[in-house]
């Protein structure tokens, strides 16, 4: 039977039920209109029954919305980090009204704040994924959007004597979060993560599920953040360090920082001092990008190549120990093809 309106005993909304399409490919649907208006109600359900006849004479395409884009791309595994902001957005827009500019602006609209690379990562990469998965089963055409430039500026790193003063001044469980990046080479978003599930102090590792490049790692714990982790509190309920969203730990972070009259780095700044630090001590490049998840080595020393631009590095011509970790990192570099 085609769709028909009705109200749930004790409500003023009207819901739709009934089969929509043609004989032998007919489709069982209900659900809401949420609205108590009956002619708005019966336009909702004739705009239903519309593009499922279109879909059947025009093809999938003609009736794929975002929201069910992205539900196959859910079904198929796949991660739905960030996809809950872009769904929100797009909602029941089909697919093929989704160009490179409305995405775009849809970035702008929510992230607007954040820095072009964020815009990427969190707009574009999302919305591209979910519908160049769908374009793959012929459902709609794959798209390109274009992306906003990335700023280049130079990060400052953490040095162990930044995250002492620092764990000194924190709260256990945030303190003990910025010496686990540090000496792990998580990212801010990897190490929020981490359950006490994940964590064999016994062996001394730890899983790192790396959500930007989707696969897990196993990192080494020295013995100071097994000791540091071993006497952290549990709290019922919340990960290991405490904070579910990278969100809601910023305000503490920042105040720690002025608590301890620290200069202001952020949590990424601990990561990137575990790479500095690595390459500064000889630490070969390729072992580096190993160690931290990076996806290249190549990446690795773009991105961090710029720490041991140091004017004092001129003692290497009187400290033969340093002469050897400068010229191991050389090697490294020519080696990629990057000097």
């Amino acid at each position: 039977m085609p769709l028909k309106l009705y109200r749930r005993k004790g409500s003023n909304i009207y819901s739709y039920r009934g089969t929509v399409g043609p004989d032998g490919r007919r489709q069982r649907l209900r659900g809401s209109c949420n609205t108590a208006n009956k002619d708005i109600a019966a336009r909702y359900i004739a705009e239903i029954e519309k593009r499922y006849w279109d879909g059947h004479f025009d093809g999938p395409g003609a009736i794929l919305t975002f929201r069910r884009a992205v539900q196959l791309y859910k079904a198929a595994g796949k991660s739905d980090t960030c996809l809950d902001p872009v769904e929100s957005y797009f909602k029941d827009t089909l697919v093929k009204d989704i160009n490179s500019g409305i995405v775009r602006q849809m970035a702008m609209e929510l992230f607007g704040h954040c820095s072009g690379s964020s815009r990427n990562r969190l707009a574009i990469t999302p919305v591209q994924a979910v519908i160049n998965h769908a374009a793959k089963s012929d459902f709609c055409q794959p798209i390109r959007v274009e992306r906003f430039p990335i700023e280049k500026s130079e990060k400052e790193p953490a040095t162990l004597s930044w995250v002492k003063a620092f764990q000194g001044a924190a709260k256990p469980h945030l303190g003990a979060y910025a010496l686990f990046m540090f000496l792990t080479g998580a990212r801010p978003s990897e190490a929020l993560a981490v359950d006490r599930r994940d964590l064999d102090l016994k062996a001394a590792t730890v899983i790192i599920r790396q959500t930007k490049v989707g696969t897990e790692r196993i990192a080494h714990l020295p013995a100071v953040l097994v000791a540091t982790l071993a006497n952290l509190p549990e709290v019922p309920g919340r990960p290991l360090f405490v904070y579910r969203r990278y969100i809601d730990m910023r305000w503490s972070w920042h105040h720690t920082i002025g608590k301890a009259k620290l200069p202001v780095l952020t949590p990424h700044c601990c990561r990137h001092g575990f790479a500095t630090e690595l390459l500064r001590r000889g630490v070969d490049v390729v072992t580096v990008a190993w160690l931290g998840g990076w996806a290249s080595p190549a990446q690795v020393l773009k991105t961090y190549g710029h720490a041991i631009k140091r004017r004092d590095l001129t003692d290497v011509l009187v400290d033969p120990v340093l002469t050897h970790a400068i010229d191991d990192v050389a090697k490294s570099a020519r080696k990629m093809g990057v000097i």
